[in-house]
């Protein structure tokens, strides 16, 4: 059994009940339920600075992913999310900031699983592939 925890660093609401099913939906089908889970919601300024300080990129994201490096049980992954950049970057106007914040979650959980859209057309293929097929899952 997997252990997922959610930590609210903003002033927007979070579900922590819903990101929670969404991100237990997506271990089991990648047959990870062992994998222990960080995820974090925090403000632009904040992942601007993570953003920098790990990937060289003077700017904030949406969504920061940080696979687990040990073999140590206690270890977890880490999805980092900022809710003020996500709904910039809402590519479908007319979808709820909670969906839009599922999608980049079940993003951030398979970049710490391992995947990589950045890698080849056929990596980018297999993730998105997978990201909306678990999207689809959700209600």
């Amino acid at each position: 059994m997997s252990r997922i925890e959610i930590n609210n660093l903003t002033n927007f609401v979070v579900d922590k009940k819903f990101f929670i099913g969404v991100a237990k939906k997506v271990l089991k089908g990648e047959n990870r339920e062992r994998e222990n889970l960080s995820i974090a919601f925090v403000s632009a300024s904040e992942i601007h600075k993570l953003n920098k300080k790990y990937r060289k990129k003077d700017s904030p994201t949406d969504v920061l992913s940080f696979q687990r490096v040990s073999a140590f049980k206690d270890e977890c992954s880490e999805v980092i999310i900022c809710p003020e950049v996500v709904r910039k970057n809402a590519q479908e106007p007319k979808m709820s900031l909670r969906k839009e914040l599922a999608s980049i979650l079940i993003h951030g959980i398979l970049h710490a699983l391992g995947y990589d859209h950045e890698q080849s057309a056929k990596e980018a293929e297999k993730m998105f592939a997978k990201q909306d097929y678990y999207f689809a899952k959700i209600k």
